[in-house]
């Protein structure tokens, strides 16, 4: 900790230096993530590429740093999260009012003292809340009803390329009350997306935003039978877009269903039933149906 007689300017250097280290980790996960989402969903080839980039940003950490990130990311867990309210959004344990103070003040890194997470302030590079939902308030749903609802469902979108489909989605969600910004959460997305490509092999797509506190884990669905490119020297159009907002608690949800949709939708046939639905209802009934007996 810097002492209190420090002046301003090893304070501020100090700060600059935590902040650094802070968008390191986040970055850092991001491709730990990546790289679990590649090995899942296709083919490898984009796996040396990522392991030389996690070594490589690992080698300019603080080495006990980058030997606590490893730790965690060894346990399958994500290693850097945001304080939300005044908890800890990894293992919500409420954390005392200094330690919350002390992480916005960014003079040094701190962790959770219950699940050892490093922990990062809550501010713009966020996206905001999940919102109330009605169907909260409904009884209990088995599958993929878990995490998304017909009112998701973009069937034959009119997008012509990534970034305007990634806007249609999340305006979507936030018309229907599953997120209170949609813009915001628009806009980390392709923050995300420009960390590495989501989309992988056989058309499809699974952009997501981490970090989407005070809801569950949420799916929504885009189709687009034209196909668009996800990057510009993409080689193979992407026609099914799987977009998913995850709170910090349920990473280890998404990647289960991340697997079952990359499992069920490995299929020509399973993605041509998605691509010929024509309205949400249908496209509703096509996912639960082909989603039933692989994600519980």
């Amino acid at each position: 900790m810097i002492p209190y007689w420090a002046s301003d300017r090893l304070r501020r250097k100090a700060m600059t230096m935590i902040k650094k280290q802070i968008n390191e980790l986040i970055q850092l996960q991001m491709l730990s993530e990546a790289r679990a989402q590649q090995e899942m969903t296709s083919s490898g080839a984009r796996l040396e590429q990522l392991d030389d980039s996690i070594e490589t940003m690992l080698r300019e950490l603080p080495a006990d740093v980058a030997e606590s990130f490893t730790r965690l990311h060894k346990r399958g867990m994500v290693a850097i999260v945001p304080v939300a309210g005044s908890g800890c959004s990894g293992c919500g344990m409420s954390l005392p009012v200094s330690l919350v103070y002390a992480v916005r003040a960014c003079e040094e890194l701190h962790r959770c003292p219950n699940c050892a997470r490093f922990l990062y302030p809550p501010d713009a590079t966020a996206p905001r809340r999940l919102g109330a939902r009605k169907r909260h308030m409904e009884p209990l749903k088995s599958g993929v009803a878990r995490f998304s609802a017909q009112e998701l469902m973009l069937p034959h979108a009119a997008a012509a390329d990534r970034d305007t489909l990634i806007a249609a989605v999340c305006a979507q969600m936030e018309r229907e009350g599953f997120v209170d910004n949609g813009a915001r959460l628009a806009e980390v997305t392709l923050a995300r997306e420009a960390v590495i490509s989501t989309a992988v092999d056989n058309g499809l797509a699974f952009p997501h935003a981490r970090g989407v506190e005070g809801g569950g884990l949420t799916l929504a669905l885009a189709t687009s039978p034209k196909g668009l490119r996800f990057t510009p020297d993409a080689r193979r159009l992407t026609r099914i877009v799987f977009f998913v907002a995850i709170p910090t608690a349920a990473s280890a949800f998404y990647l289960k269903l991340l697997a079952g949709l990359s499992k069920v939708f490995s299929e020509e046939k399973a993605r041509d039933d998605l691509l010929r639905a024509a309205t949400p209802k249908d496209l509703w009934k096509a996912l639960t149906h082909l989603t039933a007996k692989t994600i519980e």
